[in-house]
Order: C-alpha cells, then sequence, then structure tokens
C-alpha cells in the first residue's frame, strides 16, 4: 500500500475553532444541532490547520513533500521531479539566490550541483582583465564555447540529457555549449 501525497481528513484532528461553541445559546444544548456542526468541525479541521500553519508551508525545510515540489514550480527552481527530497529541499530553498547570479558561471555551477549533488568542471572562452594602456589585447578566446563536464559515480543517458536542459536554461543566452557525463575515476584499494 502505498500512501497518497494529498492532504486530506486527519482522524482525530480537532477544530482550532469549533462550531458547536459558536452556535446561539439555544443550541447549546440541542444534542442534534451540536452532533450536525461536530461533523461540519472534521471536514474543516485540516482546512483550518492548514491556515493555522500556512507560513511553514512556505518554508522549504517545513513544508509537505507534494506542496515542496509544487513551491519549486513556483519559485522557478530547476528541478525535474526525480531528485531526492533533501536536493528538492535545498533547490527550493536557493531559488532565489540562484536567479540573482543566473547566466554567470557560478550561477551555472550552483545549479548543477543542486541539480546533481556535485559540483561540475565548467571551461568557457570568457575572460575579464585590466590594462592601463588602452587598445590591449581582449582576454579570452574570440570564439565563445561553454563546456560543462559532470562525474557522477553512475551515470546514465538521462543524466547526459538532464545536464544538457539544465545548462541550455542556465546559461548566457548567446554561449554555445556542450556537455559531458563521464564516471568518476575508482580508486581501487590493494
Amino acid at each position: 500500500m502505498t500512501a497518497t501525497p494529498y492532504r486530506g481528513s486527519v482522524d482525530g484532528l480537532g477544530s482550532s475553532l469549533p462550531l458547536g461553541a459558536m452556535l446561539p445559546a439555544v443550541f447549546a444544548d440541542d444534542d442534534l444541532a451540536q452532533r450536525f456542526v461536530g461533523g461540519l468541525d472534521d471536514v474543516l479541521a485540516p482546512f483550518l490547520n492548514v491556515l493555522d500553519c500556512l507560513d511553514a508551508y512556505f518554508d522549504p525545510a517545513l513544508t509537505p513533500a507534494d506542496f515542496a515540489r509544487w513551491l519549486a514550480t513556483w519559485v522557478g527552481a530547476e528541478t525535474d521531479g526525480s531528485e531526492p527530497e533533501p536536493r528538492l529541499r535545498a533547490a527550493v530553498a536557493a531559488a532565489v539566490a540562484l536567479h540573482r547570479v543566473r547566466g554567470t558561471r557560478l550561477g551555472l555551477a550552483e545549479a548543477v550541483r543542486l541539480a546533481f549533488g556535485v559540483a561540475p568542471e565548467i571551461t568557457e572562452s570568457g575572460g575579464a582583465d585590466w590594462n592601463a594602456r588602452p587598445l590591449g589585447p581582449f582576454p579570452g578566446a574570440p570564439r565563445p564555447r561553454l563546456h560543462v563536464t559532470l562525474r557522477l559515480p553512475d551515470p546514465t543517458p538521462a543524466d547526459t540529457h538532464r545536464l544538457d536542459s539544465l545548462v541550455a536554461a542556465a546559461r548566457p543566452a548567446h554561449m554555445p555549449y556542450t556537455v559531458e557525463v563521464t564516471a568518476t575515476e575508482r580508486i581501487l584499494k590493494t
């Protein structure tokens, strides 16, 4: 039996705002009226519980897992739905900061690290330099290029596709790129 990813009625969850206590005094001793609104309390209790804890739903560390997946789409986190829950929560928490550095080497490296749990090797043609004399040589290569290498313990073709999609989304818009996913070197103990 698998657990449902959705919240609903919770057995024994009491209402934080019972309706029976709010009825006019004439219904305070009416058993039928109290049982009727008690049924409504059972239906409304999960909603009231969510509203009472609403701030926790927007904290990636505290929110339920299914809401964290929705929150990832809401803040534009680079996720594909297959990452483990701790990496999903980290991606949601870092999404805003990543949007600030989107299109930079730092932003690309952090997006890949959050998606795969491993830091990539990035080579690019750009450069920056300062020179007191005007008309000095330009830094970097004349043709733009970007190459991202990722070393994983057990790479799959899906990893290459995921890396390609991630780099396409997080790279500078004008930059042609290539990606490579290889296996990490294993140290043999003798």
